[in-house]
């Protein structure tokens, strides 16, 4: 199968999430465009969405999963991100190198277990290691078991663990993948990739 990704600049990206994330029930809010420009603006960043054709439908397409990640760099001013860097130092090594944080993505339920999201990933490891990366980072709940398990099948090692007294669905996972020279050689989605605007 070949994953069809396009790669987007930031404001049509920002409004292709807005669009995508309507479709995502278990995301409790949903991240407005000007809430991902804002967060974006000034810093390497990566709006990735992979499309693909409604089963009942081929002649139509639609957005089925997607990924954000930018880069996070001490010392952070938004707050998030403060917070964020502050629970990985000692756990993530920031000083003279570059880090990538994969902040949203997820695919559509219909579409889930077909790869999608894999090619994403590997796209966006081609382009993190083109663009200087050393490392990227993710962070997810405990109860995302589908996520947590893609993320095992990608080679994410957990780097920290955070329990909710009282729910350990809820516990916070950290998860971090170096780019080591051989990753690329163990990608394998076949990808057309197309970056807008063109």
């Amino acid at each position: 199968m070949e994953y069809h990704i396009t790669q987007y600049d930031l404001e049509q990206g920002a409004l292709e999430i807005q669009y995508i994330e309507e479709f995502f029930g278990e995301f409790p809010r949903k991240k407005t465009a000007e809430e991902i420009v804002r967060r974006l603006t000034g810093r390497a960043h990566l709006i990735l969405l992979a499309n693909a054709p409604l089963p009942d439908d081929p002649g139509t397409v639609v957005p089925v999963s997607f990924k954000v990640a930018h880069e996070i760099r001490p010392p952070e001013r938004e707050p998030k991100l403060v917070d964020l860097v502050d629970r990985l130092r000692g756990d993530v090594q920031f000083d003279g190198r570059k880090v990538l944080y994969t902040w949203i993505g997820g695919t559509r339920r219909d579409w889930r277990a077909q790869g999608h999201f894999r090619a994403l990933t590997e796209q966006q490891e081609l382009w993190a290691i083109g663009q200087g990366f050393d490392e990227i980072v993710v962070k997810t709940k405990n109860k995302f078991y589908e996520m947590r398990g893609t993320l095992d099948h990608l080679r994410f090692e957990v780097v920290k663990y955070e329990r909710r007294a009282g729910d350990n669905a809820e516990s916070k996972v950290y998860l971090s993948k170096k780019l080591l020279p051989d990753v690329v050689e163990k990608h394998r989605s076949a990808k057309t990739v197309v970056q807008i605007p063109v």
